[in-house]
């Protein structure tokens, strides 16, 4: 979001012509019945001045594209000639100009493509040649094999698989596939015709993996097991982007180097190196003794893969030093310094999962395994904890965790939409009060005419009620997503205060089993939920309820404004009124009546509403609803660019759609998935691109990504090697 200048250029052009105006007119404006006209018109003018002004200072400026404005950029184009993307992917087409003769010159390289990927998309990408995955005699032409490659299925280049491994089966079909195929000439659909010689397989990473730092993890059936989320769900963790930057030292991509969901069998690849400076870490930490250094000195260089291989070929060792190395504390400082940099437990800890007990105490990761836990239960021994990435679970073993456990996690999510660790700094105020720690939140800790701020992500109890709300503002520090567990419903009343103000931004307020809500009494002006969570309910990891957190006003309130925000069910009590309910690039997720709103105008822009809607005047533009809706005045208001299920009651539509079915519309409907609410990707027709400017319609539409895959489809065209053929997989 562009930023106003600060150079105040309006303001002294302002008083510069209001100056030249004679005195006699300026003292006749303010004697006006209505005065200030001729002031006001004088501030119009200054305004176009002072962005005349700006234009000339920046010509300078925008002869290079890194800071040119956005009208100059066709102008550069012209110059290297390029194909222009969209002026929709403003990112896309700036990074085209600036690097155009960059990718000319790698043009019909696998690895232009990659970075093609990422530059005008903005995902991550992984480009696969299929004529390099048919099985085939190998050529004494072809080149050296990743020394990587074929580890998981034992797959040598261009051979037949052991389908004996069952974690080789877990990457068919994807971008990190070890399997070799037999040629399929058909036309590429779905998983068909994906074989061949000509076939460049595209695979897009599309869901960013957003950094949560030291929160609080959930409860599990004892005391020894945690899920990562603090709500108690089953929410996957994701790894963060790990590839070089720096392009000219590109090679294929390794499976944890990729923006995605956290396999188990990633997290738990360990691979052991000894080295020369393995066994001098040994001797200067553990002090082993010479004759066993010298002994594990044998092993130098060999590539252990996992732990019990290491063990195998340290026991092979004379007796003695065997004993020596294999004792407690020797092990674990020969796991620690032995990992190799290149396998994906190294990667993946602590840089995208990091596990503390306390202040600055964190669990080793030669501590930490990798273990399926859908059962709770597991066969591993001899680490502090283990932990299942695809269900978001953690088991300890031995002593349970002390209260001060907070772990460091990523999880995808497609853009900053509710709570969560997004930058936020525009819109925070300075703090009046700040709330820190955890547990219970004290009475007077949220002010009644103030700003309140929660400074980390850990998870509280509860919300003391405010009787005498004036300006009420309840805040998340930048890039953190707090957790509030409301054990009765929350009440801000404005008491006999009137036109007061409510504002909550970045808090997640969630439930137990009980249903609870957000209630609004009294007097408000405004009420503003930003980058806010209202739990939409679920279940957790136990398979128990876990309640929707609705919003219900049980007074009169002015705007009820949702901005970037999740919320349960919207419910106007009877004898309470809403002016206006205000909704932009939000979403609400009911069970049943998602908005209940019958004597309010409902204005919504960007948003996707899950159940029924019942309001009085409908003012709709890019609306996803997936429910009926009611709308009593279809004489005013307007539902363009939308959709809404068939027999829905709307204001006269344009260029929309009824929908037949909600069926197989979503990636997910469950919150706490990754691609929750998201469009499925294999949605066609107009409801793709149902949106004003061609993007998909709902909470989702400002990220524009049908135009953003145009703009890559087009690029990669123009670079891919010539003839061949490409296709696009979409792996989350």
């Amino acid at each position: 979001m562009s930023r106003p200048a600060a150079d105040d250029y309006e303001l002294v052009y302002a008083e510069r012509l209001w100056s030249l105006i004679p005195a006699l007119y300026r003292d006749e404006d303010g004697r006006e019945p209505e005065p200030g006209v001729l002031r006001a018109f004088v501030d119009a003018v200054a305004a176009d001045l002072a962005v005349a002004r700006r234009s000339v200072d920046r010509l300078g400026e925008d002869a290079f594209v890194e800071s040119a404005d956005g009208w100059a950029l066709p102008y550069l184009g012209d110059l290297v000639a390029t194909r222009l993307v969209s002026a929709l992917n403003p990112r896309g087409r700036r990074v085209d100009v600036a690097k155009t003769i960059h990718y000319r010159r790698r043009k019909g390289t696998p690895r232009v493509l990659e970075e093609l990927t990422a530059d005008i998309s903005g995902w991550d990408g992984v480009v696969v040649e299929h004529f390099r995955r048919l099985g085939r005699h190998r050529h004494g032409l072809d080149p050296a094999p990743d020394p990587l490659r074929g580890r998981v299925t034992g797959t040598r280049p261009g051979g037949w698989a052991d389908l004996r491994s069952a974690r080789g089966a877990e990457l068919a079909g994807g971008a990190f596939d070890e399997y070799h195929h037999t040629p399929d000439v058909r036309r590429h659909r779905g998983v068909r015709g994906r074989h061949g010689v000509p076939k460049l397989a595209v695979h897009l990473f599309r869901l960013p993996a957003w950094p949560l730092l030291q929160v609080t993890p959930g409860p599990g059936p004892d005391a020894n097991a945690r899920t990562i989320d603090p709500s108690g769900r089953d929410v996957p963790l994701f790894q963060r982007r790990d590839r070089p930057l720096d392009f000219e030292l590109w090679r294929s991509a390794r499976e944890w180097e990729v923006v995605g969901p956290m396999r188990c069998r990633t997290l738990g690849d360990a691979d052991f190196v000894v080295t020369d400076e393995v066994v001098a870490t040994l001797e200067a930490t553990v002090a082993l003794p010479a004759a066993a250094a010298a002994d594990l000195r044998r092993l130098n260089g060999v590539r252990f893969d996992g732990e019990r291989r290491l063990r195998i070929g340290v026991a092979s060792l004379p007796p003695a030093s065997a004993s020596a190395i294999l004792g407690a504390a020797t092990w674990r400082a020969l796991l620690a310094a032995a990992l190799a940099p290149d396998c994906g437990k190294a990667a993946l800890l602590p840089a995208s999962l990091h596990l503390e007990t306390g202040p600055g105490t964190s669990i080793e990761r030669e501590r930490i395994a990798a273990g399926d836990l859908s059962a709770w239960s597991t066969p591993t021994t001899g680490v502090r904890v283990v932990v299942d990435p695809e269900r978001g679970r953690a088991r300890f073993l031995g002593v349970p965790p002390a209260a001060g456990l907070v772990v460091s996690h990523h999880v995808g999510f497609p853009g900053p939409i509710g709570a969560g660790p997004w930058d936020r700094s525009a819109a925070l105020e300075p703090p009046d009060a700040t709330i820190a720690g955890g547990g219970a939140i004290a009475a007077g800790a949220i002010l009644a005419d103030g700003v309140a701020r929660v400074g980390d992500s850990l998870s509280y109890t509860g919300i003391p009620d405010e009787a005498a709300a004036v300006r009420l503002v309840l805040q998340a520090a930048d890039r953190h997503r707090p957790y509030v567990r409301l054990g009765a419903d929350w009440v801000i009343d404005s008491g006999a205060n009137t036109e007061s103000v409510a504002e909550i931004d970045g808090i997640w307020l969630g439930a137990g089993a009980a249903p609870v809500a957000l209630v609004l009494r009294g007097d408000f002006e405004r009420v503003t939920l930003r980058h806010s969570t209202l739990d939409p309910g679920g279940a957790d990891a136990l398979g128990g309820a876990l309640a929707p957190v609705a919003l219900v006003v049980e007074g009169a309130v002015e705007l009820l404004e949702l901005d970037h925000a999740i919320c349960g069910p919207i419910r106007v009590a009877a004898g309470a009124a809403v002016e206006r309910v205000l909704v932009r690039d939000s979403i609400v997720h009911a069970t049943g009546q998602a908005i209940d709103a019958p004597r309010s105008e409902l204005d919504a822009a960007r948003t996707t509403v899950i159940g029924r809607v019942d309001c009085a005047r409908l003012v709709a533009s890019e609306l996803l609803a997936a429910g009926r809706v009611d709308v009593i005045d279809v004489e005013r208001g307007c539902f363009r660019f939308s959709a809404a299920l068939r027999g829905s009651r709307l204001p006269r539509p344009y260029e929309s759609h009824a929908l037949e079915s909600t069926a197989g519309l979503f990636t997910s409907l469950r919150f706490g998935d990754p691609g929750y609410t998201q469009l499925a990707h294999d949605v066609t027709g107009p409801l793709a691109r149902a949106a004003e400017d061609t993007s998909e319609i709902g909470a989702w539409s400002s990220l524009r990504t049908p135009i953003r895959f145009d703009g890559l489809r087009a690029k990669v065209d123009e670079y891919a090697p010539f003839g061949l053929v490409p296709f696009y997989v979409f792996d989350t």
